[in-house]
């Protein structure tokens, strides 16, 4: 329980921190074009700063800012992992297909690394190895599950 409460703050301390970051795109009008995706979805083209949606903070201080955004998108993976830990730790055949979903990782990872940004080239390394990590779980928990029965590995 401690885990979760202090995973949750620090989640919404960074969440905080992000957002104030990523308030200076109102004051960069040439990269709204580039860094405004909320935005232009609901109003198509932004003509002053009061356009721009709060999520956009969030995608100008990943982009630029990303410490606070790294640390946010880490405890949440953190929060996820630890819950999936619990509601799977006693059916193998669960755990492993929850760790399985580490092609969602990588799959993230490979929609940001293409990213000319600094924040792009970290998000990317965050997720390949949070993927890498889960896979390594799930491939600890089927080795682990072959051991306790006797079998040999193949």
């Amino acid at each position: 329980m401690i885990q979760y409460i202090l995973a949750f703050f620090v989640f919404v301390f960074s969440t905080l921190a992000s957002w104030y970051e990523g308030s200076e795109i109102r004051s960069n009008p040439w990269e709204w074009k580039y860094s405004a995706f909320f935005s232009q979805m609901l109003h198509g083209s932004i003509t002053n700063s009061s356009d721009i949606s709060q999520l956009d903070h969030f995608i100008y201080a990943a982009k630029f800012k990303p410490a606070f955004p790294l640390l946010m998108a880490l405890s949440i993976i953190y929060i996820v992992m630890l819950t999936g830990y619990w509601l799977c730790r006693r059916n193998n055949k669960r755990f492993r297909l929850f760790y399985a979903g580490s092609l969602l990782f990588w799959i993230l990872g490979a929609i940001v690394a293409d990213s000319p940004t600094i924040g792009g080239h970290y998000f990317t390394m965050l997720f390949m190895a949070a993927g890498a990590g889960s896979a390594a779980m799930a491939l600890l928990s089927v080795l682990r599950a072959k051991c306790w029965r006797g079998e040999e590995l193949k």
